[in-house]
């Protein structure tokens, strides 16, 4: 469903991503390991256009889609179809937590206020907020906003969710919490790629690991290989360094 090809992104002077490829199918969880500063959170910002790449292709379903020269229509064809759930949750705080997951069907797509409020409270229950509905962001802990963020997500009917480090921002006794939600979406068949540093998540969840570093993918395989038998060595000494720090 998701095919890219050769992008590449640059900030002035520095070269942060040098020509990455990736295929994705319908249903995959790929997580998206690697040091801080290898170009992860950059590529998948270029993914949904929250970041302009250089050069470099995409062929999204039936579209093909060139990094170069895409124009407006394109780039919101293609946030139609997918959903990004950011680190540090971008909830507006004088909505309620309801009124976040309505905003992006009745502002983006034109959902009439009834139905938005019924979906909005459906997947509010599917992360286990229903009964926080009504409250602010203020009035929430940091893994109910990121709840509230992934059911906004998946209000809008994603084909693909984009995940930059979700737990990253929380305490580590909230963690769990969201590491749940995003697991039973998985189960349910969404597509989901997931920049991350939860090795455990990785291992269990997801049918693709893709290691990048310096800008490259440097590794790409199933979790059993990539975890167990490791073939470069730039993989083996990331896996040392996390598991020391576990």
């Amino acid at each position: 469903m998701l095919e890219i090809k050769n992008i590449k992104k640059s900030f002035k002077n520095l070269e942060v991503l040098k020509g990455i490829d990736l295929s994705v199918e319908k249903g995959d969880v790929i997580c998206i390991l690697g040091p801080s500063g290898s170009g992860k959170t950059t590529f998948l910002r270029c993914i949904n256009f929250l970041e302009q790449a250089d050069s470099g292709s995409m062929r999204f379903d039936e579209d093909l889609i060139d990094f170069s020269s895409v124009n407006k229509k394109m780039i919101a064809k293609t946030r139609m179809k997918t959903a990004f759930v950011f680190q540090n949750y971008n909830l507006f705080l004088n909505k309620t937590a309801i009124q976040n997951v309505m905003i992006g069907m009745t502002v983006a797509r034109k959902v009439s206020k009834e139905e938005a409020y019924k979906k909005a409270l459906d997947c509010l229950r599917k992360v286990g907020l229903e009964n926080r509905a009504d409250y602010y962001p203020s009035q929430l802990s940091g893994g109910q906003q990121q709840r509230v963020a992934i059911a906004r997500a998946i209000a809008t009917d994603p084909e693909v969710i984009l995940f930059d480090e979700p737990t990253s921002a929380l305490d580590p006794e909230l963690i769990g919490e969201v590491l749940s939600v995003m697991r039973d979406l998985a189960k349910e068949g969404m597509t989901m790629l997931v920049v991350t540093h939860e090795m455990n998540f990785a291992r269990n969840v997801s049918n693709k690991i893709v290691f990048m570093d310096d800008g490259v993918i440097v590794e790409s395989s199933d979790p059993k290989s990539f975890f167990e038998n490791p073939k470069e060595e730039r993989t083996k000494q990331f896996l040392s360094k996390m598991q020391n720090e576990e």
